[in-house]
């Protein structure tokens, strides 16, 4: 079943790099549908928290954990309106993670202006809390079909806003260079990002067999000026004429710059839901 349906999205894309069509765009109303959802992501990151003139901070790596044991709270929702070939998709996640089980890796002494990071074997415990609101805006069109399959191009933005909170336990306090400063054994630090990406992928739906059994599928790239994202999903689906049920795997990572927040952020995990269209 594999290869047969590479095969099919290898035609499709074929089609579209070629520009062909099999069949006419009809002129529809409007349709649209709802899909609230369940991700059970696993975490895997590195926060680098900023260090202020004279003072220090740490960089604290978290993961890969699992999803239950600290979700405090979750809210997924997926909607699009569509007309003929055309598509608006709006997404939103809002993941709240508290007491995440992280290590102290580093310590950053920025004294005088000049950063000095030296490395921490200390760690006695500690803990990492961060909330995120992911919303993504794009609209697509298809550009290929072949029978039921199709393919569509799509572009947009996506906005991700990111509250980290690290609480630290050392074995004992840690001193910056000549003296300059002295990193305490015990503590805590905040810091918030909002990053936005212009997105650009594809998107797409492939039929199995002439049942109701179907493959949609998802990939984009994001860029802006302080991040860089990416995300993919695969799934499988059952068409009702409700809507269908839908069982999928997403990734969604981030990285930015050395010296900011975010270093590697990625969420991996299996997503459930059903899609309600009226």
């Amino acid at each position: 079943m594999c290869t047969s349906v590479l095969q099919r999205l290898t035609a499709v894309s074929v089609l579209c790099l070629a520009g062909g069509m099999s069949g006419a765009a009809q002129a529809e109303d409007w349709q649209y549908s709802v899909q609230p959802y369940l991700w059970l992501p696993t975490i895997n990151t590195t926060f680098r928290f900023s260090a202020p003139a004279g003072s220090s901070a740490p960089e604290s790596e978290v993961g890969p954990n699992d999803w239950l044991s600290n979700l405090q709270m979750l809210v997924m929702l997926n909607g699009e309106a569509r007309k003929g070939d055309w598509s608006i998709i709006s997404d939103v996640v809002y993941l709240s993670f508290a007491g995440e089980k992280s290590q102290v890796r580093s310590i950053d002494f920025n004294a005088d202006g000049a950063h000095n990071r030296y490395s921490s074997s200390l760690d006695a415990g500690s803990n990492t809390t961060f909330k995120g609101l992911e919303w993504t805006l794009a609209g697509s069109k298809v550009v290929a079909r072949n029978r039921a399959d199709t393919f569509e191009v799509l572009g947009g933005v996506r906005y991700f806003g990111l509250k980290a909170t690290a609480d630290w336990a050392l074995n004992a306090s840690v001193s910056g260079p000549a003296g300059t400063s002295s990193f305490p054994a015990n503590g805590s630090i905040s810091e918030r990002v909002d990053l936005w990406n212009a997105i650009a992928g594809v998107r797409g739906d492939i039929q199995l067999g002439a049942g109701n059994w179907h493959v949609p599928y998802y990939l984009d790239f994001g860029v802006g000026p302080d991040a860089q994202s990416w995300q993919a999903m695969l799934g499988l689906g059952y068409r009702f004429k409700w809507g269908s049920a839908n069982f999928a795997y997403r990734h969604i990572a981030y990285d930015q710059p050395s010296d900011k927040l975010v270093q590697n952020l990625s969420f991996s995990g299996p997503a459930f839901g059903a899609s309600f269209k009226f």
